[in-house]
Order: structure tokens, then sequence, then C-alpha cells
């Protein structure tokens, strides 16, 4: 396999030189290019790759040794939403990558009905033009996310190389991602693994759901009870092996152990919790390679006062 590395403004000219009866196109690709497979695909369903001169249909086409391949990528579109000064709390920050520490209650990218006052907003001011444009016009520099009401540690980037390193790592699940929570139900063990496809549900295009294979995309989450509060609640440490969207809430809920005020996905809202806001879910550890220096870094944030609050507030019941 040969990268000729041929480039025209934003052309991209790869000769196919191993000759292999089952080689994918976006195999092929994310191994002899800088961008993710996702990425791959999405430029194949906008036709922005051909192969010997023929728009490229499928991501699982095989290709054939001599193949000449033209990549046509997209310059990243000029960002227009507004920066807004936030006060940001920020964990680590370089030329490449900046971390924060996201409260509760806060979006992290503009979308209907959170147009203003999220966290891109935030970065935009804080970063200047210093975020990746990847992900587009409402997403400059983000390369993950947690969900609104979830805290702890976000990354994002600022220059597109280091924006592919991490997708890149996060698709490979070499990201470290730890997670607190406080979820209803004992538990008869206190390991376990959940490996279980998650997709839209199809009654609630709005909501995740577990599917059959043939209908999802591989989600495991692993867990480790860290306090058996009471006799209704624990204390419990995910890791994502994965990261699907809303993987732990709806996971956890699966195997009835669904999330502390998680209102989509756990019981009705208990009165005795009504000054919480979501689900109880903490980002506490994030750990992956620096994309300038490969070195291998680890971040940790506290738990939130509120979540130690509750803490305190269960073992004594």
């Amino acid at each position: 396999m040969e990268k000729e590395g041929v480039r025209s403004d934003n052309n991209i000219k790869l000769l196919v030189s191993r000759d292999d009866d089952d080689l994918r196109l976006d195999i092929f690709l994310t191994e002899q290019t800088e961008y993710t497979r996702s990425f791959i695909q999405k430029l194949i369903k906008q036709e922005r790759i051909t192969i010997d001169g023929a728009v490229a249909k499928k991501a699982g086409l095989n290709i054939q040794a001599g193949s000449v391949i033209n990549l046509c990528v997209p310059e990243p579109k000029e960002l227009s939403i507004e920066p807004e000064k936030m006060d940001l709390d920020i964990v680590y920050e370089d030329e490449d990558v900046i971390l924060i520490n996201k409260p509760k209650g806060l979006v992290v990218h503009p979308a209907p009905g959170h147009e203003t006052h999220t966290l891109v907003n935030g970065l935009m001011y804080h970063c200047k033009n210093e975020l990746s444009g990847i992900n587009g016009v409402l997403r400059p520099g983000i390369v993950h996310r947690i969900d609104r009401d979830t805290t702890g540690i976000i990354i994002a980037c600022k220059n597109d190389k280091a924006h592919f390193s991490l997708a890149k790592q996060f698709a490979d699940h070499s990201i470290t991602r730890r997670y607190q929570a406080i979820v209803y139900n004992n538990f008869k063990e206190d390991d376990g693994t959940i490996d279980k496809p998650l997709a839209r549900d199809p009654k609630d295009r709005k909501r995740m759901a577990v599917v059959s294979e043939d209908k999802g995309r591989r989600a495991v989450t692993h867990y480790h009870v860290l306090d058996h509060l009471n006799n209704r609640f624990n204390h419990v440490e995910c890791r994502l092996e994965t990261g699907r969207t809303h993987q732990i809430r709806v996971h956890m809920a699966y195997i009835r152990h669904p999330l502390l005020g998680d209102e989509v996905y756990g019981p009705k809202p208990d009165t005795s919790f009504s000054s919480l806001e979501g689900q109880v879910l903490h980002a506490g550890i994030l750990g992956f390679e620096h994309p300038r220096t490969g070195q291998y870094m680890e971040f940790r944030s506290d738990l939130p006062q509120y979540f130690v609050s509750l803490l305190n507030r269960l073992k004594n019941n």
C-alpha cells in the first residue's frame, strides 16, 4: 500500500498498491489519511471521492491494486456563532487542546432552543479563532460532548490536526473515560459489563434504546460499585469502552439501575429530590495521547458539591 500524498488545494490523490480482495474503501482511506472513518463516510455520501474517475457510492466498496483514489475535502466553513465571555473552569490548555470542567446545565454546542450561552460560545471568546473547523459552524473544536446536565471534563481542539488525532482515538476506543453516578437499587455483584447495542428509539427519536445487533451500534459500559449507600441507592463508577449518545444512562436503566434524577430513562421524578436538575452523572477522568507529543495525559475532576451533598445525605438515610 503506497501513499502518494499529492495535494492540490483540498484535493488528495492516493494510489492503491496493496492487492487485497477484501480491502474496503473507507478502511483504506482511514489508514492512509488523517481522517476518521465517519468523516470518510460523510465524504462518500457527499460524492467527494472518486476511484479511477468514477464517483464512489459505497463505503464498503472493495478496491483493487492500481486504482487511483481522489478525495475532495471541503474547506472548513467560516464560524458564525457569537463569542460570549464566560467564566470557564479550565483544567488544562496548550496550543492544541483545551479541557474544561463543565458545570451542570451548560449545553455544549448551539442547537435549536439553545442558540446562545453554550460552551462553544464561551470557547469562541476565550480561544478567539483558534478552534478546529472539522465539525462545522455550530461545533467548532468539539470532538465529543457530554449531556447538558452531566458535569465534568470535556476536551476541545484548537486545530484540525489535533481534532483528527483525538477523533481517531475516540473511534479506536483508546480514550480513558470514567464517570461517577448515583443509581437506583442494590447490585448482586459489585462489578459488571453491559455489552448491548444502542440506536435511536423507534418509538421516540429523542431517546436512545437497546436494540438488536443488526439495528444498532455496539456499546460497552463497565461498572464498579464504589459504595452501597443504602437499600435504595448505590454510588458507581462507569468506564466507557465506547461512547454512544446517552450510553451510561441507557445501559444502567436497561439493567434496572437508572440514574438518580434522570427524567428520560429513570422512574417518575421523586418529590424528595425535587431540587435535582437532571441525572446525577459526573465525567471525572479523561485520558488521551497528546496529538502533538504522543504522550499519555490524564486529567481528573473532583465531584461537584451537589453530588457530594447527595452522597452524604443518602449515606445517613
